[in-house]
């Protein structure tokens, strides 16, 4: 077993509730163990990887296949799980918002993941579009299953997420059987070949600011600024972004803060790292709907 270390606070638990979104993951998936598990396309065949908190302050990692690159793998753990994400500005600036401060202080610890690839990042912004969580969820589940075979480890059965050249090679009737429209399936190609061809790629993006970032992004067909803003939020830790218009997020907001919420005195209030509001909005629907328990002690806590 590898080892990280993180910076405590750390909660590994609310943060991939965060990545998993609902139970019916089959991608972000925690083992019977408690374990969070996921599968990496590889060369032969998908590596595995399963990750348990040890202790407040340590990440225990093992991995399982042909393809593993253990450097390369600890970095992509790291990279998902935020172990170096923190939004100091944001938790002082919550404080002020009792609502707020209520989920954040019940889930403290939790980081801003991110998704492994920038693929990825974009497929889950493509298909969210103008869905509901629940059908979205539903869709990409299905195209998911329908395009790569299942693993198992430790005890849990995972699905690498498909790759672009998977997701090229799927035939359309494929793809509209899993819930997908014509338009969707379009702007998913267009991604996967705007990668392909090296017209867009993450280190692009990294080194523009948000701004410029999001312009290369709504040059690709089928993204436009709400979903440029998902996939730099969720996709590259850009956490100055926040999805507008998104009429889930301001149900939420309504449901979590009060109908007389404003959302744009919220972000103002929350400034330069809001779209750690998107996170906590989850996390409040998570808490709420039972999914997250905050209310028993950290997990770890019975092994130390």
């Amino acid at each position: 077993m590898h080892r990280i270390a993180v910076e405590a606070p750390y909660r590994l638990d609310f943060t991939v509730a965060i990545l998993r979104r609902f139970s019916t993951n089959v991608v972000d998936v925690t083992s019977p163990s408690g374990a969070y598990v996921r599968a990496f396309p590889g060369g032969a065949a998908p590596s595995a990887v399963a990750v348990r908190q040890l202790d407040a302050t340590t990440l225990g990692v093992s991995f399982d296949g042909l393809d593993v690159d253990v450097p390369r793998d600890i970095a992509l753990v790291r990279r998902m799980l935020g172990t170096d994400a923190r939004a100091p500005r944001f938790e002082r600036a919550a404080r002020a918002i009792p609502w707020l401060d209520t989920i954040v202080g019940a889930t403290r610890g939790v980081r801003a993941p991110r998704y492994a690839t920038l693929w990825e990042a974009c497929v889950n912004a493509i298909v969210f579009q103008a869905v509901s969580l629940f059908a979205a969820t539903a869709v990409l589940r299905r195209i998911i299953i329908a395009l790569v075979e299942p693993i198992a480890y430790d005890g849990a059965t995972v699905y690498a997420f498909p790759p672009p050249d998977v997701v090229l090679a799927a035939n359309d009737a494929t793809l509209r059987t899993a819930g997908l429209s014509f338009a969707k399936i379009a702007a998913l190609r267009a991604v996967a070949t705007a990668l392909a061809e090296g017209r867009l790629d993450e280190p692009m993006l990294e080194e523009r600011s948000t701004a410029d970032a999001s312009a290369l992004l709504c040059t690709i067909r089928g993204i436009g600024p709400w979903t440029a803003a998902v996939i730099l939020l969720r996709g590259l830790a850009r956490i100055d972004q926040f999805p507008m218009n998104d009429s889930g997020v301001a149900r939420l907001i309504a449901s979590l803060g009060g109908p007389e919420t404003d959302l744009d005195a919220l972000l103002e209030a929350l400034g330069d790292e809001r779209g750690m509001l998107y996170y906590y909005l989850l996390l409040g629907r998570l808490m709420a709907s039972g999914e997250v328990d905050t209310t028993t002690t950290p997990p770890w806590s019975s092994t130390t």
